[in-house]
């Protein structure tokens, strides 16, 4: 991905973050990126492909922070999961900006493949290592429960009904009752 649209696609997620998909303008995302409206249509073409676009970025920048080193599946999923509820701006802004693409994805049918995309891989990855960390544990049903678990718990931090603290604390019980 060249400099200039990944420049685009990280002020799409701040603009997305901060003022919900409602709030995306291209003239506004032209304005965060330094870029011109007309650069942003010529490598989005529309409204629709930014937002496609966003979602996207959005689930590479998630992946590039919950990988994990450790070789045990179950630690991989913990630390997976729980890298998703850190008081870290980038982590915060990717955050908002997915709850708020999900949302939007209710009035915005474009979204639903690439959202239901995303969140069937994330799924997966999820339900492989569940499966590694206990093959007697039925990980589809434990890595949907999980990772919407994620979802809620980080809504409610981020709207401030949780603590970052206790989020967590919730997350890795759950994790210990789907593996155990």
């Amino acid at each position: 991905m060249s400099e200039r649209r990944t420049q685009m696609l990280e002020a799409a997620v701040r603009v997305i973050a901060q003022d919900g998909v409602r709030g995306l303008r291209v003239e506004k995302l032209a304005a965060a990126a330094g870029v011109s409206t007309a650069l942003i249509y010529y490598h989005f073409k529309d409204r629709a492909g930014i937002l496609r676009a966003a979602l996207e970025h959005v689930n590479h920048r998630a992946q590039a922070y919950t990988e994990t080193a450790s070789d045990d599946p179950r630690e991989q999923v913990e630390q997976m999961l729980l890298a998703e509820l850190q008081d870290v701006d980038v982590v915060r802004e990717t955050s908002v900006a997915w709850g708020e693409l999900r949302a939007s994805a209710v009035f915005h049918e474009e979204l639903r493949p690439t959202l239901r995309d995303t969140t069937n891989a994330w799924n997966a990855d999820v339900e492989t290592l569940v499966r590694q960390a206990n093959p007697d544990v039925d990980a589809v049903a434990a890595a949907e429960r999980l990772t919407a678990l994620v979802e809620g718990l980080s809504e409610r931090r981020h709207s401030g009904s949780l603590t970052v603290e206790r989020a967590r604390e919730l997350l890795s019980g759950a994790i210990g009752r789907e593996l155990d």
